[in-house]
């Protein structure tokens, strides 16, 4: 089975491959397709992007996964302007590099005592034959995603998530790049990314029709 990713992010095309390993299934890349179109992002919500971008993708391929993400700042609020919200890589309209984005949330992250605790919102949508399901990750009021940003990155990168660099655990103070770093989580931590991950499988197997 042939599953185009939404993406030309490599990092998000690893997550799912791992994510449904043992399924029989070769991942194409809009690179592999030669698109280049892309759909207007109108949705308020992670989730209504990632759907506007699976049916948008899904009259070019049969079946489709896409994946959308809102960063939220808990210091900022929902109209203050520098709060990223469905912006996050092009904060106040202007598009931004890897490089470029980090420098830029480092200084956000300077601006707000140098350490600033963020939440990542995650919608993913599938559109399978024409038909479009999606499953919302999280919301504001859950906190046990959260991390803190500091304004100092690490020289480690993770290509296609340059935040990553400069985001830590709030609980062990590691960088999200740093070799050790999920080992470092607490068990409790550990424990809720398995669930959260275990749902978005199930509901990956389900909408595909694996």
């Amino acid at each position: 089975m042939d599953v185009l990713i939404g993406t030309t992010n490599p990092s998000k095309v690893q997550m799912f491959e791992r994510m449904l390993r043992g399924h029989g299934i070769t991942f194409l890349t809009l690179g592999d397709l030669s698109v280049s179109q892309e759909p207007q992002e109108t949705g308020a919500t992670p989730e209504e992007n990632a759907r506007i971008k699976a049916a948008f993708y899904g009259r070019i391929h049969p079946r489709v996964i896409c994946n959308d993400s809102g960063l939220y700042f808990a210091a900022l609020s929902l109209d203050d302007p520098r709060q990223p919200g469905l912006h996050v890589r092009t904060p106040r309209g202007v598009r931004l590099d890897d490089e470029q984005m980090i420098a830029y949330y480092a200084a956000l992250a300077r601006s707000l005592g140098g350490r600033a605790r963020a939440l990542y919102l995650n919608g993913y949508a599938v559109c399978r034959e024409g038909r479009v399901f999606s499953l919302a990750e999280n919301d504001l009021t859950d906190e046990t995603g959260s991390f803190d940003m500091l304004d100092r990155p690490s020289p480690q990168r993770h290509p296609g998530w340059p935040l990553d660099s400069l985001s830590v655990d709030r609980h062990t103070g590691a960088y999200f790049t740093d070799d050790a770093a999920e080992e470092a989580v607490s068990e409790a931590e550990r424990l809720e990314a398995q669930a959260r991950r275990a749902r978005l499988v199930r509901f990956l197997e389900a909408s595909l029709g694996l």
